[in-house]
């Protein structure tokens, strides 16, 4: 079987059209048994028959092959897996000749615990631990589930039969045709489905309680949960039943299936899955709770349900070739959720939130260890590391770039063009450009390909000079290097006005624009990247700046361009740029503070949110660097956000905005992390009424993550009363969303020791696999040193329980990352270096590169002369 080995694609010999598929799973045992009967199409006479299957005790005596036209049944004299590849080989003595056939594979295997393929998930039912049959095929784990050729360009139809306990809800992605009883079990068979890649295939068997609706044409929706957690479900159903309806309109194409289910599972690895009819959801993503959820979480099930649900349409009806194209999906999911959250909540102002999507891009992409938008994939053991920001949030960025460029208007109707014309086909990246490019008339694949093809993206320097400016890209980089990218830049510019703007593509290194044909243009404030909706940094020469500052100083500008305008009159003129620009040691840490100071009256809630993640870098480093000044910094960035605190309160107003409430939880934890006593006294004596009393209205969801992180802070080995409650509410919760904010806060503490004993507590029986990731993000500063010796001490058991999916990498990245010496970079390289795996290769690396990055970081705050002083004056300033 050595010519089969190493091979990232499957041959194309024999292409399938149809799966018979029948499973019974034994929840009980964990083990499952299956039949598949493929409707194949030879299209070489072959020897071979080279499809997918891991982990699957293959039935040798059942495997067989009969040609439709003649009737002549094969069997095969060899069953070879080649297990490094999960390919299964099939040798026949004679060849197969050319034309249709149904070829037969019977097999069994484990429900396992890894949350891919056909795993078990549990649950509690009056008092009693159960098992549920679970499906997560994307990337490429159907080939756990049953035999089958796992590559998203084999399309085909499915026909599923389940046999299962009669008590037993079954759910698969087409509705129930016919259910017959034998005994103590079912046979459940449902329709045959339209054509669909083999990751989207989706079985669900256990127990669930459901709210059914119908959308505005007639599809039916439900949303399935475990029983007793029904009402839960009511905020998801809602958005789905008014989401479809928007998609039919925005595609200009029906969702083709007759019903759509949503399903909460309490053990899932991502945040959702969009299984063609059947989309299965982490309970975090799709539950939400009145009284115990908070509004972020309202917010993140919107987001889910609209992205995965856009996924009906693209990524389903018409599918990606490869996995180069992930980010098609990804990307286009990502872009489309906000439009329609915005459509369904205009008061959340999603579409200034989305500066945090272009954010976390930009932040990964400054990176030298980043990646292209479309990546080379050469085999499945890669796919899962480009599920990053990369592929989400840049793909996203970069589609809103280009629809801003193309018009609303034209990049609907070239959407609708482009599902149309692939409906219940494959596409590639290039596919979607050629379609944008023949209804535009722009020359998108050109423009685009800068963008998709290489990793990166520039800095765009103006300046000022006779009544022109004058443009420049470089490539930027986190390290404070230049790369040698280049880029189609859509330019777009604001002269003085929202009314008076300008746009062009500067297609090489240097350009200009003359501002004399703009009415004031030469003397007036000008702004770049209006809106903020290209996938690039400003840097204004020292004119321009002062203009912007004026211009933010009156209220001149959207808040969408002021959120990044805070600094506009620095190097940058914009916060993001600013702060970047400060993270590659291109300005000072003074400037970056004294501007932040401009701001202390701010209300936003997208500014707010920017401002603590900003306070939270600057706090560390100032720790690591001149820990002498840590005091007064964090007292700076408390009187920052004193005035928005004391606003906003602690309790909910009758009539408040949703953005509100959420900048009210971000805020107070902030506060309670800096050090403010009194948010944290008050924190602390609402926790301990919440204690008496989980009804009482005095710690409503929004503030709770504020309260746990008060409590940790005053935590030690001789004080631990406040881990051990916060613990208690932990087990007595059936919320997975307060799970999650407790996990988030046990590892906070500033001592060692408790930080040990919560790391060690998510490896216990206790977290769900799948939850260990919010631990891992509240380890504070002081306890990373034991988190590393943690990570090193258990990475066996945590590379067997994590190790064959994404989240691995979310160990790394979370543990190693924050550390800020050249030695620790290379303690983490040596120690991983007898440990590497193709799934965590590109992390380790982001990962080191970004400890470097802290490191010279550091450094340079020390060298920094004015530092003290500046803080010195701004922390105890009075106003």
């Amino acid at each position: 079987m050595d010519r089969f080995k190493g091979q990232a694609r499957l041959p194309k010999f024999a292409i399938p059209k149809k799966y018979d598929l029948n499973l019974t799973p034994d929840l009980s045992s964990c083990t499952f048994t299956g039949s598949v009967q493929i409707s194949i199409d030879v299209v070489d006479d072959t020897e071979f028959l080279v499809l997918n299957a891991a982990d699957l005790s293959i039935h040798e005596n059942s495997v067989w092959f009969k040609n439709q036209r003649s009737g002549q049944e094969f069997r095969p004299t060899e069953v070879a897996a080649v297990v490094e590849d999960e390919i299964l080989v099939l040798v026949f003595e004679g060849k197969i000749p050319r034309g249709e056939g149904v070829l037969g594979i019977g097999f069994s295997g484990t429900l396992n615990d890894q949350m891919k393929g056909f795993y078990k998930s549990t649950y509690e039912h009056n008092g009693e631990k159960k098992n549920m049959a679970v499906t997560q095929f994307e990337p490429a784990d159907a080939r756990r589930c049953f035999p089958c050729w796992d590559e998203p360009a084999f399309k085909a139809m499915f026909k599923i039969t389940l046999e299962v306990p009669t008590e037993l809800v079954a759910l698969s992605n087409m509705p129930v045709i016919q259910e017959t009883v034998s005994g103590s079990l079912k046979s459940v068979s449902f329709e045959e489905s339209p054509i669909m890649s083999t990751y989207l295939v989706a079985v669900v068997i256990g127990l669930f309680d459901y709210l059914e609706d119908f959308t505005s044409d007639g599809t039916k929706v439900r949303v399935y949960c475990q029983p007793g957690k029904g009402n839960q479900g009511k905020f998801a159903l809602e958005v789905a039943v008014k989401t479809l309806p928007l998609y039919t309109r925005y595609f200009d194409t029906p969702y083709v299936l007759p019903k759509l289910d949503m399903v909460a599972i309490p053990d899932f690895a991502a945040g959702a899955m969009e299984n063609y009819g059947l989309v299965t959801y982490r309970e975090t993503a799709l539950l939400y709770d009145d009284r115990h959820s908070a509004a972020a979480n309202k917010q993140r099930v919107a987001t889910v349900v609209a992205h995965e649900l856009a996924h009906q349409w693209f990524g389903n009806l018409v599918t990606m070739e490869w996995w180069t194209h992930l980010w098609l999906n990804e990307g286009f999911a990502t872009w489309v959720s906000y439009l329609a959250t915005d459509g369904l909540f205009p008061e959340w102002k999603i579409w200034t939130q989305f500066l945090d999507e272009s954010t976390d891009g930009l932040r990964l992409d400054a990176l030298a260890e980043s990646h292209p938008i479309e990546v080379d994939v050469n085999h499945a053991s890669e796919i899962d590391e480009i599920f990053d920001a990369i592929s989400y949030r840049k793909g996203a960025s970069v589609i809103r770039m280009l629809q801003s460029y193309l018009g609303a208007e034209c990049f609907q109707r070239s959407l609708a063009s482009y599902i149309k014309k692939y409906a219940c086909s494959n596409a590639k990246t290039e596919d979607l450009w050629a379609v944008l490019e023949e209804e535009s008339g722009e020359p998108v694949k050109m423009l685009m390909n800068s963008w998709t093809k290489q990793q990166g993206y520039p800095v765009v320097s103006v300046k000022v000079k006779d009544q022109k400016l004058e443009f420049e890209q470089s490539h930027f980089l986190a390290s404070g290097s230049h790369g040698d990218g280049q880029w189609i830049v859509p330019i777009t510019i604001c002269f003085g006005s929202y009314d008076t703007r300008a746009n062009f593509l500067l297609q090489a290194k240097s350009g200009n624009h003359d501002m004399a044909k703009h009415s004031g243009g030469s003397n007036s404030w000008v702004k770049l990247n209006v809106d903020q909706t290209g996938f690039y940094r400003v840097k204004y020469d020292d004119e321009l700046a002062a203009r912007l500052r004026c211009a933010i100083e009156s209220k001149q500008l959207s808040t969408a361009d002021r959120y990044e305008l805070l600094t506009a009159f620095t190097i940058t003129g914009i916060l993001d740029d600013a702060f970047a620009l400060w993270m590659a040691c291109k300005q000072s840490l003074s400037t970056l503070i004294l501007l932040v100071n401009a701001y202390r009256e701010e209300l936003e809630y997208i500014v707010l949110s920017h401002l603590i993640s900003v306070s939270y870098k600057i706090t560390t480093v100032i720790a690591d660097a001149t820990p002498e000044l840590l005091d007064n910094v964090k007292q700076f960035f408390i009187n920052l956000l004193q005035h928005s605190a004391a606003k906003l309160g602690w309790e909910p107003k009758s009539g408040e905005s949703h953005l509100d409430a959420m900048l009210r939880g971000e805020l107070l934890t902030a506060l309670c992390l800096l050090g403010h006593d009194e948010t944290k006294n008050e924190a602390l004596r609402r926790f301990n009424a919440y204690l008496e009393d989980r009804n009482t209205a005095l710690l409503p969801a929004d503030t709770r993550k504020a309260a746990y992180m008060a409590v940790m802070q005053r935590v030690s080995t001789s004080n631990r009363s406040g881990y051990d409650s916060l613990l208690r509410v932990y087990r007595e919760t059936d919320l997975s969303q307060e799970k999650g904010r407790i996990l988030s806060s046990l590892a906070s503490s500033p001592n060692p020791d408790i930080v040990l004993e919560a790391l060690n507590f998510l490896l216990s029986s206790e977290v769900r696999n799948q939850d260990v990731i919010f631990g891992l993000h509240g380890i504070s500063r002081e306890g990373r040193e034991t988190a590393w010796e943690w990570l090193k001490d258990n990475w066996d058991q945590i590379s067997r329980r994590w190790g064959s999916g994404f989240l691995i990498g979310r160990f790394i990245g979370t543990v190693v990352s924050p550390f800020c010496t050249v030695a620790k970079a290379e303690e983490a390289e040596a120690f991983f270096a007898t440990r590497m795996k193709p799934s965590i290769k590109r992390t380790l690396k982001q990962s080191i590169e970004k400890v470097h990055i802290n490191a010279k970081l550091i450094q340079s705050v020390r060298d920094e002369k004015s530092l003290s002083e500046v803080v010195e004056d701004l922390a105890y300033r009075k106003y």
